[in-house]
């Protein structure tokens, strides 16, 4: 299978299958000197690992990362850096009954078309425990920015859960103290409730995350095709079950009026540019403003599910099926950190080609 790799000059391919004997990412282009090691990229893969609550899939998986070449004395050497994670809790078994069949709404059926073999037990490619590689490398993203760009801060967090969005005032400090990554604790009960019972129904269901980046330099991206929005768009919807990525407004730009949507420009007392408002989403013309960078992405409810559903089989006949196997009941819980991570590695990617054309920027204000 082609088309593994990410990225112009920090480039991450993955491999690895979902009940294979392992995964991880192979990263070329990271700067040298940077300081990594394997407890500061496992921080970011503890808060994606599966079984962390009640409400994700149950498989037991520790996540933990090795770096097999790229690093030494903790720093990175300027060559690729080797990341891998072992599987150690699949269960092949769980999806023996699925091996002829195609799960609705599952990458099942494109990739036999396509490919005339698909890996079923899991999913195999198609399969959210791909995730877990971009995590990694976005780890070693993550230090490098904290390098390259010291200011530059990326969170993540749900804005809606199915019909559900956040009730309430938002509060930061709630979005690592509830399952669920919402900044609001109220919500965060509402959502477990209306989770518990789908859940328990062998149903599941969609959600939207937001990603935030703060203190992006101005004059990453660059016109036309090599668009920060573009890169970042394309980034988030490469996650497994994503179907919508918006910057910004987004589609609800579509309903403002010219006057409703420019951001307004002032001079601030520190000699830069100030805006009234952020619209845009932090990128105008594909090139960064200096403002929040805003991305929102939206998931797609887990497809397998214990509900019966008709498909047909591999020779085409009808068929009912029910997935077994322990699943994720909303993905988009763990699609937070993944999302987070897919941000770090673009705006590394970015500021790297900024740098190689550019060095500093040119345009002066004031």
């Amino acid at each position: 299978m082609s088309l593994n790799t990410f990225g112009h000059l920090f480039r991450v391919t993955t491999w690895g299958e979902s009940h294979g004997p392992a995964l991880g990412a192979t990263v070329d282009g990271c700067p040298p000197g940077i300081m990594i090691d394997e407890e500061m990229i496992q921080l970011w893969l503890d808060k994606r690992k599966p079984g962390t609550s009640k409400y994700t899939t149950q498989r037991r998986e520790p996540d933990q990362v090795r770096i097999l070449s790229g690093v030494f004395e903790g720093q990175t050497t300027g060559t690729p850096v080797q990341l891998m994670i072992e599987n150690t809790d699949h269960r092949s078994k769980d999806y023996g009954d699925i091996a002829e069949k195609f799960r609705p709404g599952h990458a099942d059926i494109t990739y036999w078309q396509k490919y005339g073999i698909r890996d079923y037990r899991g999913g195999g490619r198609s399969s959210a425990r791909e995730t877990a590689a971009r995590v990694a490398a976005g780890g070693l993203a993550r230090a490098a920015l904290q390098t390259l760009a010291p200011g530059i801060e990326i969170q993540g967090y749900m804005t809606q859960m199915g019909p559900h969005g956040i009730t309430g005032e938002r509060d930061v400090s709630q979005i690592e103290q509830n399952p669920f990554w919402v900044p609001s604790a109220e919500t965060a009960q509402t959502w477990a409730d209306y989770l518990e019972s789908l859940r328990k129904s062998g149903n599941s269901v969609g959600a939207i995350i937001e990603v935030v980046a703060r203190n992006v330099p101005p004059g990453l991206g660059a016109p036309v095709y090599g668009k920060l929005d573009t890169d970042l768009a394309a980034a988030m919807m490469s996650i497994n079950a994503v179907k919508g990525v918006e910057i910004g407004e987004g589609m609800a730009a579509a309903m403002l009026t010219g006057e409703d949507n420019a951001d307004e420009i002032f001079m601030g007392n520190d000699g830069r540019p100030v805006y009234s408002s952020n619209h845009a989403g932090g990128i105008l013309g594909g090139i960064s403003t200096g403002q929040d960078v805003v991305v929102r992405f939206a998931v797609k409810p887990t497809s397998s599910i214990l509900k019966p559903r008709q498909t047909i089989t591999k020779s085409g006949q009808a068929a009912e099926i029910i997935t077994k196997g322990r699943h994720d009941p909303c993905v988009g819980i763990r699609a937070v950190p993944v999302g987070e991570a897919m941000m770090a590695c673009v705006l590394l990617d970015h500021l790297l080609l900024h740098r190689g054309q550019i060095g500093q920027n040119r345009g002066k204000i004031g």
